[in-house]
């Protein structure tokens, strides 16, 4: 059933044409102590699942009803569905509706640049990362987060510096990979394994500041 919901939603999608182009990363800052509540998920329907959940979203986007987040919330099932064009399709439709710079719209493309990376698109997914970075002044996610990116990219310099910037913030925190499943609860195992060879680059040879 659900390839087949996925299909009339494919036939009715307004398709745009968006174009991709590599964002600039900037360099890491001092201290990385802020609080990001844009760094969740886009949830516009709850305590349903499947069809039921796809239904819902569906009419929700009928009816004008939070018509952004529940395509955002409908572009995640899709690429968790397996329909990873159609749900690339339902993001940008969904960021196209939201205010540049909103906290929706910044949630939108955190929430889209994880989907990106668990497919293994890690420059696009840094590219939905970047217009974040200076939103909330120092969000805590970023370090962290952009050092993954970055050593799954081959920067591994690039990633030790960001990971730097957590160290600094919470020196007592990051220099252990045995708290990584606390300080990072929502991620797999396999991406915290990833982040502690930075933490292990970053102990080799410990980046100065500035």
């Amino acid at each position: 059933m659900k390839s087949g919901k996925y299909l009339l939603l494919a036939a009715v999608l307004a398709l745009s044409v968006f174009s991709a182009q590599a964002q600039n990363l900037p360099k890491p800052k001092e201290f990385y102590f802020d609080e990001d509540r844009a760094a969740a998920p886009v949830v516009a329907i709850t305590g349903v699942e499947g069809d039921a959940l796809i239904d819902q979203l569906m009419k929700a986007r009928e009816r004008g009803r939070k018509t952004v987040e529940a395509t955002a919330q409908l572009a995640h099932v899709a690429i968790a569905g397996g329909r990873a064009d159609l749900g690339g399709q339902l993001y940008q439709q969904a960021l196209a509706g939201a205010q540049d710079g909103s906290h929706t719209w910044r949630s939108i493309r955190w929430n889209y640049g994880w989907d990106l990376y668990r497919q293994g698109q890690f420059q696009e997914a840094l590219d939905q990362w970047i217009p974040l970075v200076g939103a909330v002044g120092g969000a805590s996610w970023v370090p962290p987060t952009l050092g993954l990116a970055l050593w799954k990219l081959g920067r591994k310099d690039e990633a030790v510096q960001w990971f730097g910037a957590a160290v600094r913030t919470e020196p007592t925190q990051w220099t252990d990979a045995r708290n990584f499943a606390a300080l990072l609860p929502d991620w797999r195992q396999e991406d915290r394994d990833t982040l502690a060879e930075v933490l292990g680059a970053w102990q080799v040879n410990p980046p100065t500041w500035p």
